[in-house]
């Protein structure tokens, strides 16, 4: 028999003065099924965040590796007909947190748990959503396809890398945006001579939808990509002279998109206070220092995926989406619109 590491348990009393999500949900699932909420081990303090702001304690599961790095799963509660949530970013390291998942997923259709929803803060292998070049692979549709074999029912996601990911599917997809988040948050600074920037093509319709809310100019610094991790800027479209930069982007991975951005835009006279926004704050190597030049005023992002303290900037802002997560979680059990959350 295998020996293992010691398991882990993650559960949060009820916020003084939340209100509790009913145990029932009119329609579609059996009306009697119980919401429960597991967490796994990519993001254990989201977990604990969306939980308390439902206003009722993670679920009890035993998650273990085994010596040769196999995974064990066992849920310490009865599952059946529930209307179970997975709280799961498959963020660094990808395949482990993916793996996890699908063993997750694997133990709650075995004990016959209603409905299965995988809440996913950031979905890996999103940016490799179609072929670039002959004989290569489509992951991102390959992903979906084991989700849904293990026995997902929904996905929720937060700000896909590539919107076309819904269509991989065919079961339910609600997928949440952190604008409203990076809108609030940018607001309250009255940049009023700022400018919002796309650092590259991908990011022109979050970059137009925040500057719409903002009521600010957009911009758009195209580039082109010799490698596949290097990024080139070719050209900048709109007027930056004498303005901040506000960059978004889905995701900051090794920071080189943003500094060619900001390179291209100092050129073009833009103030070197700029403000850089990302929904998942992947950081490998290299991207903290990146992001430590002195044109960046601030970095915003949020806590979909775990920032561990070597990686925080001092001017790094970690906005919370776990309230965000928790009412789409608490639509979808009682059947009601999560769409209504993107306004």
């Amino acid at each position: 028999m295998k020996s293992a590491r010691p398991s882990a348990f993650w559960s949060r009393p009820a916020r003084p003065g939340a209100e509790p999500i009913p145990a029932r949900a009119p329609g579609g699932l059996r009306s009697d099924a119980e919401m429960k909420v597991f967490c796994g081990t990519a993001n254990p303090p989201l977990g604990e965040e969306v939980a308390a702001e439902l206003g009722f304690p993670l679920g009890r599961v035993t998650i273990r590796r085994f010596e040769d790095g196999e995974i064990y799963t066992r849920f310490e509660e009865s599952v059946r007909g529930a209307d179970a949530f997975v709280i799961q970013p498959t963020c660094p390291p990808v395949n482990e947190n993916l793996m996890e998942l699908l063993v997750m997923v694997d133990a709650l259709r075995r004990a016959s748990a209603g409905r299965i929803t995988a809440v996913m803060p950031y979905y890996g292998y999103a940016r490799q959503d179609k072929k670039h070049a002959p004989r290569e692979p489509i992951t991102g549709r390959l992903v979906a396809d084991l989700l849904q074999s293990a026995g997902v029912h929904r996905v929720l996601a937060l700000d896909l890398d590539a919107d076309q990911i819904e269509g991989f599917f065919a079961i339910p997809v609600d997928h949440l945006r952190a604008l409203p988040l990076f809108a609030e948050y940018l607001a309250a600074k009255e940049l009023s001579r700022a400018v919002v920037v796309a650092p590259d093509d991908g990011a022109v319709k979050v970059a137009y939808r925040l500057a719409e809310r903002l009521r600010l100019p957009l911009a758009v610094v195209f580039q082109r990509r010799p490698s596949p991790d290097i990024k080139r800027a070719v050209q900048v479209v709109g007027d930056v002279e004498d303005r901040v930069p506000i960059l978004i982007d889905r995701i900051i991975s090794t920071a080189g998109t943003v500094c060619s951005a900001l390179d291209a835009l100092r050129q073009h006279g833009a103030r070197s206070e700029a403000y850089v926004c990302a929904t998942h704050a992947i950081l490998a190597d290299g991207a903290v220092a990146a992001l430590s030049r002195d044109d960046i005023q601030e970095v915003a992002v949020t806590n979909s995926v775990p920032t561990p303290a070597q990686k925080r900037l001092a001017k790094m802002r970690i906005l919370s989406a776990a309230p965000l997560l928790a009412r789409a979680m608490r639509n979808i059990h009682l059947n009601e619109s999560v769409s209504s959350l993107f306004t």
